[in-house]
């Protein structure tokens, strides 16, 4: 079970108790946000593509999407997302509970710099109804994110 590798994982910093199991699901940015009480801006989503076979974490701000330009500018090559059926192979985790811990040996990590504007996020934990309250410096340290990049921009109401 995906959540249970997440919270070993954890187990290391001695921060596993910090891991929030939900009554209702947290699967989506407006059903974790909804969950936790929180804006949407805040969740901390991780987005999974494939990078010339290589799997790559992106976490942003819920309320943002990816900039196909930035995206291609960064990485050299237009977005290609995971297909369904690839998330839990490639990255260890259900969709909806994508997390940037605990994943498949080889996984990278990016943070993108839209979660800077928040004291706290909160990513997934492995399942559809998990979550972590974490500041970026702490998502930095546990991800074990490369680096911060900005590929992504603000989704626009009439996109929603």
């Amino acid at each position: 079970m995906s959540i249970q590798t997440v919270r070993e994982y954890f187990r290391q910093f001695g921060i596993e108790d910090r891991i929030m199991e939900l009554d209702m699901s947290s699967a989506t940015v407006e059903l974790a946000a909804q969950a936790l009480g929180t804006e949407g801006a805040r969740i901390a989503k991780s987005l999974s593509f494939d990078v010339d076979g290589r799997t790559v974490i992106i976490v942003t701000a819920g309320n943002m999407k990816i900039d196909n330009r930035k995206y291609k500018d960064f990485f050299g090559r237009k977005a290609l997302m995971l297909r369904g059926d690839e998330v839990p192979a490639r990255t260890g985790h259900p969709i909806g509970g994508v997390c940037p811990f605990a994943l498949q040996s080889g996984t990278e990590v990016y943070l993108d710099v839209s979660l800077k504007k928040f004291s706290t996020v909160f990513p997934a934990c492995g399942s559809t109804n998990s979550a972590i309250e974490l500041t970026p410096d702490e998502l930095e340290k546990y991800s074990g994110s490369l680096q911060w990049i900005d590929v992504c921009k603000e989704i626009t109401p009439a996109a929603c």
